[in-house]
């Protein structure tokens, strides 16, 4: 029997989550698998993926043949390095404990580039949001001066007009006098 390591989709519509799975190659897409792995979720930003190290490592070196996608997961993930660095011990270039201690820098390096990257990516979410900000209140500062302006201008015409009624009320005033 032919496996594949391939996604099966799931979710809503406009919303895909995947299953990772262990499917013969004739089974259809959504139809019958024999193991699921993990679940990829490709709407998280970054692309979420669980997955069961231990076992899709197993099937790795069964023989099962990953999809294009799950193989770029899986190299993500490290599974592909720990495959290498295993074959590695099988030819006698390391032990299993050297074999280890490659794989945890690894992930270590791997764990630390995300990190930067989802702080990069808050840090311009904050000044993108600060700048939004100040932008806001320019234009809350704009307007507000012009609806100063605009009672000024009212205050003044009104002041005018009730100086006006008054002068000719004194001027009947002093001629009745």
């Amino acid at each position: 029997m032919a496996t594949k390591i391939r996604l099966q989709r799931g979710g809503r519509k406009g919303y895909a989550v995947y299953r990772i799975v262990i499917a013969d190659v004739r089974a259809p897409r959504d139809g019958k698998f024999t193991e699921k792995l993990g679940m990829y979720n490709p709407n998280t930003n970054p692309a979420t993926v669980e997955l069961n190290f231990e076992r899709a490592l197993y099937w790795l070196e069964t023989g099962a043949q990953p999809t294009d996608t799950v193989r770029t997961l899986l190299k993500r993930e490290g599974v592909y390095m720990m495959k290498h660095l295993r074959g590695g011990v099988k030819k006698g270039a390391f032990d299993e404990a050297t074999c280890q201690q490659k794989f945890d820098a690894w992930k270590q390096g791997k764990v630390a580039g995300v990190e930067a990257l989802a702080k990069k990516n808050a840090d311009e979410k904050k000044a993108k949001a600060a700048k939004s900000l100040e932008e806001e209140k320019k234009k809350n500062e704009a307007l507000a001066k012009k609806v100063a302006d605009k009672k000024a201008a009212a205050q003044a015409a009104a002041a005018e007009a009730n100086a006006e009624n008054e002068a000719p009320a004194q001027e009947g005033e002093t001629a009745e006098a």
